[in-house]
Order: structure tokens, then sequence, then C-alpha cells
């Protein structure tokens, strides 16, 4: 019998990776992660990385496991996963598997979906209205041809407004409407999800950015600078210090924009979890003891 998974979601700082290290140590299980940032080792601070002693405490699968220069995608990830379950987790009764990259997780339960071949010409030509145009054109345009997918992408993501674009344009449907196609359940699932009040989350926030600067941020965004055009270095935190170092923001106004960027993905996040699937909600400002007996309740 394959094992049941447990999946920790949530908003950005919530409390993900601390609560589910001890859930993994008390269940003896490892831990994997479907967060699509943390994948790449040379973005360790901006993505917040669970730290060197976080990960030697529970052993953690597909954290900075690749290189920016690698293409990874998410067909990638979910054969990866598939055979990682296959090989090393046969006789366990549950894995714990933690991430904010929600689209990565979806796939992981319910597989890819049957998406149909899109012609080249339309990315180039929407690639080419990109350019010429700015992101503000893609995001009236998603808003018109498919308003659902509007309101749980991340709309400063060029690449992946255009990737509905191109689907809307050449179906004629909305890109929507090929997601969640499959609703058979590939892996038995328990869906945990944080929360914590939006003021508090808010300040957490924004606490963290002013960590990673502490940490270093600045010097591991301008290693990072000559790599602007990789599609992992689209990510809040590193692009918009990319405009500071262009000469497009100040800085004070680049770090502000990171943290209202942050607030705006966490946001989003939790809009997709209230309109994806059932949770079993935990509140970030619990402590990881009263949080462990209140799913421990659920699945014992």
């Amino acid at each position: 019998m394959s094992p049941k998974l447990i999946t920790i979601s949530g908003p950005t700082c919530v409390g993900k990776t601390s609560f589910s290290i001890e859930l993994a140590k008390k269940i003896d299980s490892e831990i994997i992660s479907f967060d699509s940032r943390q994948f790449y080792r040379e973005m360790s601070i901006g993505t917040a990385a669970p730290s060197k002693d976080e990960l030697n405490s529970v052993k953690h699968h597909f954290i900075q496991h690749k290189s920016i220069h690698e293409i990874y995608t998410i067909n990638d990830y979910i054969i990866d996963f598939d055979n990682l379950i296959k090989k090393s987790f046969n006789k366990s009764r549950y894995i714990v598997l933690v991430g904010g990259s929600n689209l990565y997780l979806k796939s992981v339960i319910y597989g890819l979906d049957n998406i149909p071949q899109i012609p080249k010409e339309i990315r180039f030509q929407l690639n080419f209205d990109y350019k010429k145009k700015g992101i503000t054109y893609l995001q009236n345009l998603l808003k018109k041809l498919d308003y659902n997918y509007y309101k749980n992408v991340d709309i400063q993501n060029h690449r992946r407004m255009i990737r509905a674009l191109e689907v809307s344009i050449f179906t004629k449907k909305p890109f929507s409407d090929f997601l969640s196609s499959n609703k058979k359940e590939r892996y038995n699932n328990l869906s945990v999800a944080m929360n914590i009040d939006r003021t508090s989350l808010y300040k957490m926030i924004n606490s963290r950015v002013d960590k990673m600067l502490e940490s270093g941020l600045i010097d591991e965004a301008k290693r990072l600078h000559k790599f602007k055009d990789l599609n992992a270095l689209n990510t809040i935190g590193y692009k918009e210090l990319f405009e500071y170092f262009e000469g497009r923001l100040s800085y004070e106004d680049s770090i502000e924009l990171i943290k209202t960027n942050s607030r705006r993905f966490a946001k989003k996040q939790l809009t997709w979890l209230n309109n994806n699937g059932s949770h079993l909600w935990i509140k970030g400002s619990e402590s990881i003891k009263n949080n462990l007996k209140i799913l421990f309740q659920k699945i014992l």
C-alpha cells in the first residue's frame, strides 16, 4: 500500500518549515519539498531555504538539488517525485510534504493536465507584445480571456501569463478549463493548511525581508544579476533588486517592493487554498505542540 501524504501548505512566512520538521520527527518521516524556487542552490537567501541545521535535523528532498542553469520543469519534478516515492518510501506509513508552490502540489496529487500542443508562433507573438507593450498588456488580456486564472496566478510572472494566454488564444477556451480535469487522486493525501491573522502575517513578511538583507541578500542578488533572464530568477526578492542595480528603482523603493510583492504573493497563496480542495486548517499563532496535537487527532 502506498504511503499517505501529509502536505503542509500556507502563505509564505507562516511557519511551515518549523512545523513540518517537528512533524517529521514525531512520525519518523523524511520531508519532500514542493517549493519550486528552493530547488536552486544559488538562491538560498532570497528563497528562505531551510538552514543547514534544519536540513540536518531531518532528511529533505528537492531542496537546492538543481542549478539555475538547468532546465527543470514541473513534469521533471513529477517524474522525480514518483521515483522517490517508489524507491525510498515503500515502508513508510506517512510522508511529509511542505512548500508554497501549490500548482506543483496539485500536479503531484492529480497528475499533469492534458493541455494541447500550442503553435510556437502564438508564444512568439505574445513575447513580442510583452516586450513592446509591457506586463500590463498581458494582465489585461488574461483578465479578459480567463478571469478565474487571472485571480490565482502571479500576475507579475509574465511567463505564466503567456502560457495561459497561448492556450486560451489557440483553443478559444479559458486556460483554467484545462486545469484539474483529472479529479482522481494519484496519492492519498491529507492537506494541512496553516494561516495566521493578516496583520501578523504581513509584519512577519516584512521582518523576514529585513533579515534576508542582513544575511546577505544584496550580495547574493549581485552574483545572480548577470543571469537575470533565466526563468528561475523571475522571483520575488531578486527581480526587484535587479531593477535597483539597473537604476530603475531606488534602493529603498526596491526593498519596499519586495515586501509588497511578498504580501501579495501570500494573499494569492491563501486564495488558491481557499478555492482548491478541503484542508485541515491550523493557526500559525498556535504552538507547534498544540498544532501537532490537532493533527494527530485527525490521523491517529
